[in-house]
């Protein structure tokens, strides 16, 4: 785990926010996020492993429709989402032929402000996918203030202009309190490797109660229900 200090900006003439991020446990866990809806970029930890999409969605306001975007090789590949799976709220498909009309669908869904948030999932490093197409949503999503999600699978981590770039990869559940023998609330391993405003880090979080909480010590393996309570 990394610890150290988060800088939020304020607007117009707030002062701006220090957040200090927990450097062990004991601490209340505050996720870094950016300061108003924009651009966020997700990697998987592995092209078979969606444990992102827990960690994405419990980011995600499900007040209203949420639109998920797909491209036909993220499809053939990793799979096609399972909305009854995937919690409560509504969920509106979209099924792209490639990079390039995901991205377009994205951004038209970035104008409706009568939607939660987007979601586009894309298979590997399309040549579509540039620095110009990442500005493009950022700036939809700021204008409309509809977050947006871009979610990257087998890919390398190249120029863009997502406010926030994580690599998420799935760790063992957190105990169950009811039945040693069963998972509990799901846990990530989550790096925030740029940001704006925030410092870099890894940290080992679960989600459960509606917030996120720290789910592992530094050079151990997730915690037990004292520990995770005490956290």
């Amino acid at each position: 785990m990394v610890g150290g200090l988060s800088l939020v900006a304020g607007g117009g003439s707030r002062a701006a926010e220090i957040h200090q991020l927990p450097s062990g446990l004991g601490e209340r866990w505050h996720l870094p996020a950016p300061p108003s809806p924009t651009l966020s970029e997700l990697f998987a930890g592995s092209p078979r492993d969606a444990g992102w999409a827990g960690f994405l969605l419990a980011q995600a306001d499900r007040a209203k429709p949420v639109l998920w975007v797909q491209d036909r090789m993220a499809i053939i590949e990793s799979g096609r989402i399972y909305p009854p799976g995937l919690g409560g709220g509504e969920l509106i498909h979209v099924e792209a032929r490639d990079a390039k009309l995901a991205l377009w669908a994205m951004e038209e869904g970035l104008r409706c402000s009568g939607l939660s948030g987007v979601i586009g999932e894309l298979w590997g490093d399309p040549a579509a996918l540039d620095f110009t197409a990442t500005r493009r949503l950022a700036v939809a999503a700021e204008r409309s203030r509809v977050p947006c999600w871009l979610v990257r699978l087998a890919a390398t981590p190249n120029l863009s202009g997502a406010r926030m770039r994580w690599r998420i990869a799935s760790m063992p559940s957190i105990a169950n309190p009811f039945d040693p023998r069963a998972s509990g609330s799901p846990a990530w391993e989550a790096e925030l490797f740029r940001a704006r405003g925030h410092q870099p880090g890894r940290w080992g979080v679960a989600h459960e109660a509606g917030a996120f909480h720290l789910a592992t010590a530094p050079g151990r393996g997730t915690l037990g229900e004292v520990e995770r309570l005490r956290a």
